[in-house]
C-alpha cells in the first residue's frame, strides 16, 4: 500500500495580513526579525507585506527578501498594473520570489466595493497574472470573498488564470463566513470542475469571525487544498486568521486523518509565538491551544495522577516538541556579552551594528541587577522597543504615591529633545495619574485606545510588559515596556508610543 503523502505548503501572512491588526504595526527590523524565525522554522512562503501599500512596506518587503534565503518570499499586489510592477521592483533580489495577486470575485464586492461587472474582473484577473509573470515563474491569484462568488463564475476565472499562468489559486473566506462541510465541498467542486486545475496548488485563506477558521482550513485539506495560509498566534483582522501552529499540529498530530505531512519544525513554534506577541504587545491568552501558558499544565487531580502514570492519558503532543521546556534559564548578572548576544542569535535576534547590541546588552546588565534569572522572554522584552528610530521623550525619574482612600499622584521628570521637564498629576489610579503627568509636558493630543499589563515571565519579580496603543490623526501606534516595576514599565510604553508618533513609525487605518 502506498502511504506517500501530499506535501502541504505553509504560506505564513504574519507580517502581512497579521500586521492588518489595528495596532499590530511592525518596524521593517521586526519584520526581518520574524522572517528570519519563520525560515528557520522551515515556513514555505512567506508574505513579507503589500509593496505598494506604503514606502515602509515597500522596504520591508525588500528587506525581508534579501534577509531571507531557504524560504520564497512573497508580496501581496491588487490586480492592477502599479501594484504588480511595485511588488516585482520589491522582490528583485529573493531568491524564490511570488506576487500574489487579487481581485474580489464576489456579487456583493463586485457590485457595490469595485462597481464592475463581472466581464471585467475576469479580464482584469488574467491581465494581471500575465503582468506578474513578466516578474517571476511563481504567481499566485486569489478570489477575494471567494467563498462567497458564484461557482460558475469562479470556475470560469479559475481556468482562465491558471491558462496565463498563475501556479497557485486562493479561494479564501475573507469574511468569515464559512461552514466546515460547505467550505470544504466547494472546493471539492472546483476542482472537480476546472478542467486545468491539475495544473495549480489550490489554497485556502480563512478568517475566524466565527471562530471557524482552523475548521474550515482542515476540512479545505480534507477536500484537496495543498497549501493553507495561516498566521502565528492566529494574529490578523478582526477576529484574526487561522493559526498556524494550530493547523500543524493538527495535521502532525493526526496523521491517522489527514493525508498531507508539512515540512515544519515544530521546535520553533513556541519561540515565534513570543517573538511575535512581544513586538506586536499582543498577548497571548493562557488558554489558546499551543502556544498558550496553559496549553500542557495539568491541575486537576485526576489529570495529574494520568499523566504521571502515562503521559499519553491526558497529553495528545509532547510540550517539547513545540518548543517548551527547552529555554528555560541561563544567563544572569555574570554573564557576558558573547554569551548573551549567543542566546540572541540562537532565539532569531541579530543585530546591524555594535551599538545596537551594546543598549540592548546594557539592558540585561540592568535587569540581571534586579533579577536573579533571566529568561529567553526576558531577552526579547529588552530588544522589544529599542529599534524607535528617535528618542525624543525619555523618562528621567518617576514617583507614584498611593494610598487608600486619596487620589494617586505621580511625579516626574522628562527629557524631551534633552531638555529636562518636571510634571505632577493626579489620578483615579497610579497609571492613570503617571500619563496624566506625561500628557500635561507632552501635549500630544493623542487618545489612548489600549492598556494592557502581562508577566514577562513567571514569579513575583517577573518585569511586567505593558503595551499602549495611541491614536493620533487617524495612526495608530503600539508602545512597549517593560520593567520590574510596573508603572515604570507603564510609562516606558507610553513614551515609547510618543515616540513612534513624532517618527514615521505609526500605521494609518485602512492600510
Amino acid at each position: 500500500m502506498n502511504t506517500k503523502k501530499d506535501k502541504l505548503v505553509i504560506f505564513d501572512t504574519t507580517l502581512r495580513d497579521g500586521e492588518q491588526s489595528p495596532g499590530a504595526s511592525m518596524t521593517k527590523d521586526e519584520k526581518v526579525r520574524i522572517a528570519r524565525m519563520l525560515e528557520r522554522m522551515r515556513v514555505d512562503v512567506i508574505e513579507a507585506g503589500f509593496a505598494i501599500a506604503s514606502q515602509g512596506d515597500f522596504e520591508a518587503v525588500q528587506a525581508v527578501a534579501e534577509a531571507v534565503k531557504d524560504s520564497t518570499v512573497c508580496s501581496l499586489a491588487r490586480a492592477v498594473g502599479p501594484d504588480i510592477i511595485r511588488a516585482g521592483e520589491a522582490l528583485q533580489k529573493a531568491n524564490a520570489p511570488r506576487i500574489h495577486t487579487f481581485i474580489a470575485t464576489s456579487p456583493i464586492h463586485m457590485k457595490y466595493k469595485l462597481q464592475m461587472e463581472p466581464e471585467q474582473v475576469f479580464a482584469q484577473a488574467v491581465d494581471a497574472v500575465k503582468r506578474a509573470r513578466q516578474f517571476t515563474d511563481d504567481v499566485e491569484f486569489s478570489l477575494e470573498d471567494g467563498s462567497r462568488s458564484e461557482p460558475e463564475f469562479m470556475y470560469r476565472i479559475i481556468e482562465a488564470v491558471i491558462n496565463a499562468g498563475a501556479g497557485t489559486i486562493n479561494i479564501p473566506d475573507t469574511v468569515g463566513y464559512g461552514e466546515p462541510g460547505e467550505y470544504g465541498a466547494m472546493f471539492k467542486r472546483v476542482i472537480e470542475n476546472v478542467p486545468n486545475s491539475d495544473r495549480a496548488i489550490f489554497s485556502t485563506h480563512c478568517h475566524n469571525d466565527l471562530g471557524l477558521a482552523v475548521a474550515n482550513s482542515l476540512s479545505a485539506v480534507m477536500n484537496g487544498v495543498r497549501q493553507v495560509e495561516c498566521t502565528i498566534n492566529g494574529l490578523g483582522e478582526r477576529a484574526g486568521n487561522a493559526s498556524l501552529e494550530e493547523i500543524v499540529m493538527a495535521v502532525r498530530t493526526r496523521q491517522d486523518l489527514y493525508p498531507v505531512e508539512t515540512g515544519i519544525d515544530a521546535t520553533h513554534i513556541v519561540p515565534t509565538s513570543r517573538l511575535v506577541s512581544s513586538i506586536t504587545g499582543f498577548p497571548v491568552q493562557p488558554n489558546k491551544a499551543i502556544v498558550g501558558a496553559n496549553a500542557f499544565a495539568h491541575e486537576s487531580g485526576i489529570h495529574q495522577d494520568g499523566i504521571l502514570k502515562h503521559r499519553e492519558t491526558y497529553e495528545i503532543m509532547r510540550a517539547q516538541d513545540v518548543g517548551w521546556g527547552h529555554n528555560r534559564l541561563v544567563l544572569g548578572k555574570h554573564s557576558g556579552r558573547a554569551a548573551v548576544k549567543a542566546r540572541y542569535e540562537e532565539l532569531g535576534i541579530n543585530f546591524d551594528d555594535a551599538g545596537e547590541f551594546s543598549l540592548v546588552f546594557q539592558r540585561f546588565k540592568d535587569l540581571a541587577d534586579k533579577k536573579h534569572e533571566i529568561f529567553d522572554e526576558d531577552l526579547q522584552s529588552l530588544v522589544t522597543g529599542s529599534e524607535t528610530p528617535v528618542e525624543h521623550y525619555q523618562l528621567e525619574d518617576l514617583e507614584v504615591r498611593s494610598k487608600s482612600g486619596s487620589l494617586p499622584q505621580a511625579q516626574l521628570r522628562l527629557l524631551i529633545d534633552g531638555e529636562s521637564h518636571r510634571a505632577e498629576a493626579y489620578g483615579s489610579g497610579p497609571v492613570d495619574a503617571t500619563f496624566k503627568a506625561i500628557e500635561s509636558v507632552a501635549e500630544s493630543g493623542a487618545d489612548l485606545k489600549l492598556y494592557s499589563v502581562n508577566a514577562v515571565t513567571q514569579g513575583t519579580d517577573s518585569q511586567g510588559s505593558v503595551t499602549v496603543r495611541l491614536e493620533l490623526d487617524g495612526r495608530l501606534v503600539n508602545g512597549v515596556g517593560a520593567d520590574i516595576d510596573i508603572l515604570v514599565a507603564s510609562a516606558l510604553a507610553y513614551l515609547d508610543a510618543l515616540n513612534l508618533l513624532a517618527s514615521d513609525g505609526g500605521k494609518r487605518k485602512g492600510v
